[in-house]
């Protein structure tokens, strides 16, 4: 995993090199990348430098702790915050809930204590991450399958096989039969047949060709072989559907 990125804000300059030297990032996989001594300035240098955790002080000037942080939370849902607080008050615990804070310290700091939290954290987002990247493969398989759909709907006419369509997206064609499967809960030549059985409904009561060239416009090159899937997945021939529908 790379390392944590990390900010510090405390209006106090002692209490940040206190952070900073006496506190082991390195041993916790962390690096500090900035730090501020205002609630303003920490808000645009962790737009600048996008840390992963801030350590952060609820007294400080121009903006309070709490401020940065539920200005940071909405623009950064997944930046997260230790409120490191003199403060032992109710009202100020409850409102850092209610911001999901990752945790609320009090000074002197321990830094034991926030050696705790911040591998509680990692755990976290190695877990959100892996989440991350199954959500991409899902919007992945998602955006190929529209993509096989709409060349589907395209050359319906043709034969398309999955090895036609492991040459033309360059994917595994086992790969491509599983996806389908997956994604539009049918297998694909399944799918298919539906495709090809829609298109031949509309283009019987829209248009006068006739079934074979129904049939061919749909891929069936053999309109007793289209007669017959018709048959099996209407219940009626092509030309009862014509005359009911028409």
């Amino acid at each position: 995993m790379k390392k944590i990125r990390v900010m510090i804000v405390d209006d106090e300059v002692t209490i940040r090199e206190g952070f900073k030297r006496l506190f082991d990032w390195e041993k916790h996989g962390c690096e500090l990348v900035a730090e501020a001594g205002d609630g303003m300035d920490a808000i645009n240098q962790a737009r600048n430098c996008h840390p992963d955790i801030m350590l952060v002080d609820i007294n400080l000037p121009i903006l309070t702790g709490l401020e940065v942080v539920k200005i940071l939370k909405e623009q950064y849902p997944d930046m997260a915050f230790i409120i490191v607080s003199g403060y032992d008050e109710f009202g100020f615990c409850q409102e850092a809930l209610r911001l999901r804070v990752a945790e609320y310290l009090l000074k002197p700091v321990n830094f034991d204590e926030i050696g705790r939290v911040i591998e509680r954290l990692k755990v976290q987002m190695i877990e959100y991450q892996k989440e991350e990247a199954i959500s991409e493969a899902v919007r992945s398989d998602e955006k190929i399958i529209l993509q096989i759909i709409g060349y589907l709907k395209e050359n319906l006419s043709e034969e398309i096989t999955l090895q036609k369509l492991s040459d033309i997206f360059h994917l595994n064609s086992n790969y491509i039969s599983k996806m389908f499967k997956e994604e539009t809960r049918i297998n694909y030549s399944a799918y298919l047949t539906r495709l090809r059985l829609d298109r031949a409904k509309s283009l019987l009561v829209s248009t006068s060709f006739s079934i074979g060239e129904i049939a061919e416009q749909v891929g069936f090159h053999d309109y007793r072989v289209f007669t017959r899937v018709f048959k099996e997945w209407e219940g009626i021939s092509p030309s009862v559907y014509r005359k009911t529908y028409q």
